[in-house]
């Protein structure tokens, strides 16, 4: 059933842009000989599953509008696992304890904070909450993982419980360099180095790669999963075989389940096929909790302290909590766009085509099946393919992860990316958080996007603001 849920809906808005009111009326724009039009459902870019209620710094938070009762109750008991602390065992709190012994947070919600999206430190001093560092040698696996520090694991822990020492401090510096948009206007970009003080456990690999990540935003993660996989062969093109420069591959990758290598759509390099298999790997890798899919805690040889702690129970998540974190982390809602229609929206849409951002931010999908009802042929507006793409050097962690090379990080959604300063507070951007906003975003972009780039550079001045404009609308 089609409905009309916009609160502008048959708003008149300024420039004479014709709206989508609850009649269907014609969406276009006409400033002069120019016309752009706006497309059918992009304001609701979660289709019916949109939130269309609430906004601000609770955007991110809601279910799914067309959520069944059934999983509706699944969503909030999920809520309640996501924001609640763990506890170390034992404790009287059986349902959440077995915190640690190594660990990053001691919850879901200090890193994706009211759902939301986390930063680096903007202090020298700063503790890490909402950002972690991946290691490695640099090397893969015989099976493709990346290969980890064989003292301190594939991630670094700089919190523990008592009598078990924390790995280390991270700690990061920045390096500023100045740049010219064609024009001539300057504009400068931050280049991070990252260093681990006061190691705990002896000294790290020789060669260590550092990969830096900040928590992405948890919203339409159920929608992503239900994109079918042909859909994602359809846009690959590993060999770039129609010549534009642009090569999007997938990531192939164990699923838990089964050990099979199956297609991965979640993290940063697209490491994880399923939303449950994600949450299990973040419950082990940030909190220290295990669970069936992911059943040992990650303490190294040299972590004696770490293997000797007690367990909070085995596993310490039990099927049901995965289930329902799960079921919560695939129904948050995407909200819907309020300033879809606007001239100099529709105008930096246009531009955000033309110098070849949407190659790779793909706007729209159709859903396919999905054991959640309320997923099933959606029409949907990510702008995300999912797949795997060159970086250029500048952005590689040189740390390899299966099909991914260093260079290489998945597609990130854009659907929500202009309520961050509302939900989160900062407008820090890219896998580790350098970009300062959307303009930082695309000018740090280099191999396949450096095209992209560049057309962006080339763009005069208010051009470039209405590409800005367009891309904080989603």
């Amino acid at each position: 059933m089609t409905r009309c849920r916009s609160h502008t809906c048959g708003a008149t808005i300024a420039l004479a842009i014709s709206v989508v009111g609850c009649s269907g009326e014609d969406p276009t724009a006409t400033v002069g000989t120019s016309e752009l039009r706006a497309e059918e459902g992009e304001n609701l870019p979660g289709g019916e599953t949109t939130n269309t209620l609430l906004f601000g710094r609770k955007a991110f938070t809601m279910p799914a509008e067309n959520a069944t009762v059934e999983h509706e109750g699944l969503f909030f008991t999920g809520n309640s696992f996501f924001n609640s602390s763990w506890v170390e065992a034992p404790a009287s709190t059986t349902a959440r304890d077995g915190l640690g012994p190594l660990f990053n947070a001691r919850s879901c919600a200090t890193c994706h904070f009211e759902d939301g999206r986390g930063r680096p430190p903007l202090a020298d001093d700063e503790v890490f909450s909402s950002m972690l560092l991946r290691l490695g040698t640099g090397a893969p696996t015989d099976g493709g993982a990346p290969e980890a520090d064989p003292v301190y694991g594939g991630q670094l822990q700089p919190f523990a419980i008592p009598d078990v020492l924390p790995e280390g401090t991270p700690r990061h510096t920045y390096d500023e360099r100045t740049e010219s948009f064609d024009d001539g206007d300057t504009y400068t970009v931050l280049l991070p180095t990252y260093r681990i003080e006061d190691p705990a456990y002896g000294p790290m690999t020789e060669n260590l790669a550092i990969s830096p990540r900040v928590a992405p935003q948890m919203i339409g993660l159920g929608l992503l999963e239900a994109i079918p996989e042909g859909r994602l062969a359809e846009l690959a093109d590993p060999e770039d075989a129609d010549g534009d420069g642009i090569s999007g591959r997938m990531n192939l990758v164990p699923d838990a389940e089964t050990g099979e290598f199956v297609v991965g759509r979640f993290g940063w390099k697209a490491e994880q096929p399923t939303v449950a298999q994600q949450a299990s790997g973040a419950f082990l890798g940030d909190l220290g909790i295990t669970s069936r899919l992911f059943p040992t805690a990650e303490c190294t040889p040299m972590e004696v302290d770490c293997a000797e702690a007690q367990s909070g129970g085995e596993p310490e998540a039990v099927d049901e909590v995965i289930l329902a974190v799960a079921v919560y982390s695939r129904l948050l809602a995407v909200p819907e766009r309020a300033r879809f229609q606007d001239y100099e929206i529709l105008r930096g849409k246009e531009l955000f085509s033309q110098i070849g951002c949407a190659a790779c931010h793909t706007p729209s999908h159709v859903t396919g099946e999905s054991d959640l009802e309320e997923l099933v042929g959606q029409s949907i507006w990510p702008y995300t393919d999912l797949l795997l793409h060159d970086m250029g050097e500048e952005l590689s962690d040189g740390r390899p992860s299966f099909a991914a090379e260093g260079s290489e990080w998945r597609t990130p959604p854009l659907w929500g990316i202009g309520r961050i300063p509302q939900v989160n507070g900062h407008d820090r951007l890219l896998h580790d958080g350098r970009a300062r906003g959307v303009a930082e975003a695309i000018l740090a972009h280099g191999g396949e996007g450096a095209a992209a780039r560049d057309g962006f550079r080339a763009l005069a001045r208010d051009e470039r603001a209405e590409v800005v404009l367009f891309v904080e609308s989603l």
